[in-house]
Order: C-alpha cells, then sequence, then structure tokens
C-alpha cells in the first residue's frame, strides 16, 4: 500500500501533510497489513511440505510433547518449530531511557482527535513528532530537551508514513534528522559562530603578486 503514496511528491513531502491525511494512511496501512515479496512466496511455494493455512489466527496455545499445539479456527496445528512475528507495539512509558521524562512527550493522541472510525489506540500512542524526527512537548515550555532526541524506529510511522529504520526511509530520513540535529548544534553555538564569521578578513594575497601588471598610463611630452 506504501507503493501508492511513493512518487516524489508524496515521499519527499510527506510530513507536511495535514494530520488528517497521514492519520488517515496511518489507518489503511495498519488495517491492509504488509506482505512478503513475491520472490519470498516464490522460493517456499516450491517446497512440497510447505503449506499456507489462511484465517487461521491463533486463540491459544500449549505444549504438546516435544511440540507446540495451536488452536485456531479451522483445528488444531501442531508445530515443531514457531517463529513469532509480532509486529511493533510503542509504549514509551516502557522503555527505560525515556520512562522519567515519557509523559512530558506529545503523542498522536495528544494532537489530533480522529473520526469514530478511525480511532486505534495503538497509532494514538505514537509520539507526535516535529521535522526533524525529534519529539515534541506535551506542554510547551516543561522540556525544552526533547528536541534533542531523534526518533528513527518504527515510532515514527505515523508521522512520516514509512516503517522508518528500514530501507525506504534511508533516502528521505537520515538526511532530514542529520540536517537538523547540524542545525540545532549550530545555532546552540551561535555566539561563537557569529565572532568567527564576523571575523577580520584576511589577504588572500600580497599586492606584489599582480604589481607588474598594474596599468600605468605613459608620459605624453606636450609638442613645443
Amino acid at each position: 500500500m506504501i507503493r501508492t503514496r511513493g512518487y516524489p511528491g508524496a515521499y519527499d513531502n510527506y510530513g507536511a501533510l495535514p494530520d488528517a491525511v497521514r492519520w488517515h494512511q496511518a489507518i489503511r496501512f495498519r488495517r491492509a497489513g504488509s506482505t512478503p515479496p513475491p520472490d519470498a512466496i516464490a522460493r517456499a511455494v516450491k517446497f512440497p511440505n510447505f503449506h499456507l493455512h489462511l484465517a487461521a489466527s491463533w486463540t491459544s496455545a500449549k505444549p504438546f510433547g516435544r511440540r507446540l499445539l495451536a488452536t485456531t479456527p479451522q483445528g488444531d496445528i501442531a508445530f515443531d518449530f514457531v517463529i513469532a512475528g509480532t509486529g511493533y507495539q510503542v509504549d514509551l512509558a516502557k522503555r527505560p531511557e525515556l520512562a522519567a521524562f515519557s509523559d512530558e512527550i506529545l503523542l498522536w493522541r495528544d494532537r489530533y482527535s480522529p473520526a469514530a472510525d478511525e480511532q486505534d489506540e495503538a497509532l494514538g500512542a505514537h509520539p507526535y513528532l516535529g521535522a526533524g524526527h525529534e519529539f515534541l512537548e506535551k506542554e510547551p515550555g516543561r522540556a525544552p530537551y526533547l528536541r534533542n532526541i531523534h526518533v528513527f524506529n518504527p515510532a515514527a510511522f505515523v508521522s512520516f508514513g514509512l516503517p522508518i529504520g528500514d530501507v525506504p526511509s534511508f533516502k528521505r530520513d537520515i538526511p532530514g534528522v542529520v540536517a537538523r540535529i547540524s542545525r540545532d548544534l549550530f545555532l546552540d553555538d551561535l555566539p561563537a559562530h557569529e565572532a568567527r564569521i564576523n571575523g577580520p578578513i584576511a589577504d588572500d594575497f600580497e599586492p606584489a603578486l599582480y604589481a607588474s601588471a598594474v596599468w600605468r598610463s605613459p608620459n605624453i611630452v606636450a609638442a613645443e
């Protein structure tokens, strides 16, 4: 589904879209899900013992000897090995490095109230990020240090419309984050930079370099 907005206009300017548009795109992506690439499917179906169980969500699982027994709408299925693809959960309070000030971070649920048919608590827990992927304050002035924390992981999905940290985000979002950090560091040290750029201008070369080529009018002798 991301391919429909992968052209340069939408890709390059996604963060500037209105909140309602970005939220709707996040809802569409979440409800549609994502698929493996066709070549991965082609490789898997070549194996005669590969079976795909559609509409077989697990309702429970328990040990079954040395195997695992999963209960699904299609009946019980036993597995020798299980690889669980659980997806992502965004909960800033559960991150040890953020827990002490997580309540200061602006979230999407603080900024945008979707229509009844687009409510989603999981998406609402995503941080509402600035243009450089930086955290924003829930209450301006209370936690200005948040601007120095930049999010380059799936928590930036609602704000920037891609699985941030995956390959499609590199071209756009790495330069964006680097540019914002560079700008902030420069402005934080502005007095030093201002003194430097207003410093004395040293001569690039001595006048002797071009002295021999300076035009001099020839002496004109007046006629008697």
